[in-house]
């Protein structure tokens, strides 16, 4: 990496942290704030669907202003909107209308990141796979501090204290803009004609991928939280025991559980840079989603150490094919659609992917909250189908 790359990477990975961050703290006090407002979990889980819908639907049209305009403007305007609705939702956390509404603003704003920030390291870091890597680490490092930091300031100083925090975060990051001088647009245009049929093909069916991943993902870290709290209970008496007269919520354990597997997952991101540096693209994009499949049919008759592990698997591959499918998606697309073809991404992987929440509230009142990971993992295997396909009408291709 050249000063050039460590430069957009400083600003590009504060922003993948936050907007991860941003989206992962209403799971972990989920079951705190159905308490507070007196629903029930699923009642109380709806509470957040426009803000993960919006996350990702946002994302398109984010990703034309970003190729007209340049990421680093969008990413000002993320930062300055989502520490705004944050205030919000700390002042309206009794009010669920209230609360829904800025919810849905932070989800909003947050959808800007991430075809704006990958569409800059798309266009300008000179090691694409490598950059994501590294970005998606950071990614993971968000998923990882949202539970952790959620569960701690919850139990400490209560729910308003943690949209406060979620609010000073993000207006922070217009700091680390002000210190960036290199440009956040591509340098030039392609050649007319330059995509191949194939390309466009592979691009369209990378979407399908893309989409069914986007479910898996959303399905699956919304979930995870509430899981460990409900099946994890040998583990939380162990803490216990372990810290004799220390009064640990089973809320404070399920979300450390939690973000530990996210920092495991940095791993995975880690490992699906170097492979989409080392091998064909497509190979390692149905390897990852491949190794899945067990632990996700598995998770539902687990409990206690067995579910932890267990999810850990599943974690650190569903995360760890982030940098592949990215670069894939630098591959696939012209440089002057780079953030348009990552809004595309988005608004199927988390827009689309938001269809997770109302699939958790079906099968959780259906057969209970074990049967969500089993369920996902059928999607995964449409999801492995997909890849198939894409490897049958693409060429070879590495970073």
């Amino acid at each position: 990496m050249n000063a050039r790359d460590r430069s957009i990477l400083t600003v590009t990975c504060y922003g993948h942290f936050l907007s991860h961050f941003n989206m992962l703290v209403f799971p972990a006090i989920l079951l705190p704030l159905s308490g507070r407002l007196g629903l029930g979990m699923a009642e109380t889980l709806d509470l957040a669907f426009w803000m993960y819908l919006l996350f990702g639907l946002t994302a398109l049209p984010w990703g034309i202003l970003a190729d007209r305009l340049g990421a680093g403007p969008m990413l000002a305007l993320f930062h300055l909107g989502a520490g705004i609705c944050g205030v919000a939702a700390a002042m309206n956390l009794d009010s669920p209308a209230g609360f829904r509404l800025s919810l849905a603003g932070i989800g909003f704003f947050s959808g800007i990141y991430h075809p704006a920030g990958l569409g800059w390291i798309a266009c300008c870091v000179s090691r694409t796979s490598a950059g994501m890597a590294y970005n998606g680490m950071f990614g993971n490092l968000g998923l990882a501090a949202g539970p952790l930091l959620a569960g701690g300031v919850n139990w400490l100083l209560g729910a308003r204290a943690v949209y406060l925090c979620l609010a000073l975060l993000n207006l922070a990051g217009l700091l680390f803009l002000t210190r960036i001088r290199v440009s956040s647009r591509a340098a030039g245009r392609e050649k007319k004609g330059e995509a191949a049929a194939s390309v466009r093909r592979g691009f369209a069916v990378l979407l399908v991928c893309m989409m069914l991943g986007g479910i898996v993902y959303r399905g699956a870290t919304v979930t995870m939280p509430a899981l460990f709290e409900l099946r994890g209970t040998g583990i939380h008496a162990a803490f216990l025991r372990l810290f004799a007269g220390a009064h640990i919520s089973k809320n404070v354990v399920a979300t450390g559980l939690a973000s530990g597997l996210y920092l495991i997952g940095m791993l995975g991101q880690y490992a699906g840079g170097r492979a989409g540096e080392r091998f064909d693209l497509r190979m390692g994009y149905l390897v990852f989603h491949l190794m899945t499949l067990p632990a996700a049919f598995l998770v539902g008759r687990a409990f206690d150490l067995p579910l932890v592990l267990l999810v850990t698997l599943h974690s650190f591959f569903l995360l760890g094919m982030q940098p592949v499918e990215n670069t894939l998606v630098a591959r696939l697309t012209p440089p002057s659609l780079h953030s348009s073809a990552y809004g595309m991404k988005f608004v199927l992987t988390f827009g689309v992917g938001a269809l997770a929440v109302k699939l958790i509230k079906g099968v959780e009142g259906a057969w209970g909250i074990a049967a969500v990971f089993p369920a996902l993992g059928c999607v995964s295997l449409l999801l492995v189908g997909a890849v198939c396909v894409l490897i049958r009408l693409t060429p070879p291709m590495k970073s």
